[in-house]
């Protein structure tokens, strides 16, 4: 019996609206049906697709912010300072201060009611997928992290009572993790020998979904100043993440410079290497053979490596 696969996807900083994700659900949903072909008869029904719309959760606090500094006095470059307070902000608020954690845990409840509309939506076991862009890998490394090893410890009471039962909700069936552009290894610099990852692949996973093999991969473009590979930080980083993979995105106007951080969302080569692993994920959870073909997605990583080899002369 097959098992469609649950994927939320969570945005990075600034103002978002709904609807980010709409090309990468296009493009994922496409080239899946064309992997899996007629193993299902509808292959529409196998992806499971929910946002994180963590944003409109500070943005109040953002404007109200606004507010208060505009009439203060005089500010040159208004447009900018605008552009800074709705997105470098975001990762200055989200930051759990001992005293205060009014940022952080509406973020996080934003997760937690995105996952329980999936499980909803998906099923309570359906295998779940996180595709996290910028400040969004950092929430949901975060987000598990706390959900498994702190638990009851540091989740406050109105998240922990937006998670219900179900082994979804409970990270449980975590299978495909994919960060995009992340920072995580600057937010490292927080912790002793820089930090410990989240818990990837949980052990319940085998007992929900036998067989399926979990993948971390954490794509960052050489020429992208806020996205890092994570396997360097520390020997729990490298048993964690499956594969830090350099990959060229964006335009012939963004490639080759920082704005390639924005590129990842409409990217066709992440969406190949996405697509890849979603497809054989389904395989292994619904007990049918492995078969996979990525030609495609191969030479885009030797045309990333040779790009970063470049980079570094």
């Amino acid at each position: 019996m097959s098992h469609p696969i649950a994927i939320a996807f969570i945005h990075g900083i600034g103002r978002t609206e709904p609807g980010y994700s709409a090309s990468m659900q296009r493009a994922l949903a496409r080239r899946f049906a064309s992997r899996i072909g007629a193993e299902s008869p509808d292959p529409r029904k196998e992806l499971i697709f929910e946002e994180v719309n963590w944003s409109a959760a500070l943005q109040y606090r953002e404007d109200g912010l606004w507010r208060r500094l505009v009439p203060a006095g005089p500010m040159r470059y208004k447009r900018l300072r605008r552009f800074l307070v709705d997105s470098a902000a975001d990762a200055i608020a989200y930051q759990p201060a001992p005293s205060d954690r009014t940022a952080y845990d509406a973020v996080h409840r934003q997760v937690a009611a995105s996952l329980a509309r999936l499980a909803e939506r998906a099923g309570p076991r359906a295998p779940l997928c996180l595709i996290a862009h910028s400040l969004g890998t950092v929430i949901a490394s975060n987000y598990v992290y706390d959900l498994v090893k702190r638990q009851n410890s540091f989740m406050c009471p109105t998240v922990r009572g937006l998670i219900n039962g179900t082994p979804l909700e409970h990270g449980e069936t975590l299978a495909l993790l994919f960060t995009m552009g992340s920072p995580i290894a600057l937010w490292s610099l927080r912790y002793p020998r820089f930090g410990e990852p989240l818990q990837f692949p949980m052990t319940a996973l085998g007992r929900h979904h036998p067989g399926l093999e979990a993948a971390w991969i954490n794509f960052y473009d050489p020429d992208d100043v806020i996205g890092y590979a994570l396997r360097p930080l520390n020997a729990g980083y490298r048993a964690a993440v499956t594969e830090d993979r350099p990959i060229d995105v964006g335009s012939i106007l963004t490639r080759w410079n920082p704005l390639s951080h924005l590129g990842y969302w409409n990217d066709g080569k992440v969406a190949d290497a996405i697509a890849d692993s979603l497809a054989a994920a389904w395989r292994q959870s619904s007990g049918l053979a492995l078969v996979t073909s990525r030609p495609r997605v191969e030479r885009a990583r030797r045309r990333a490596a040779g790009k970063a080899r470049r980079g570094a002369v």
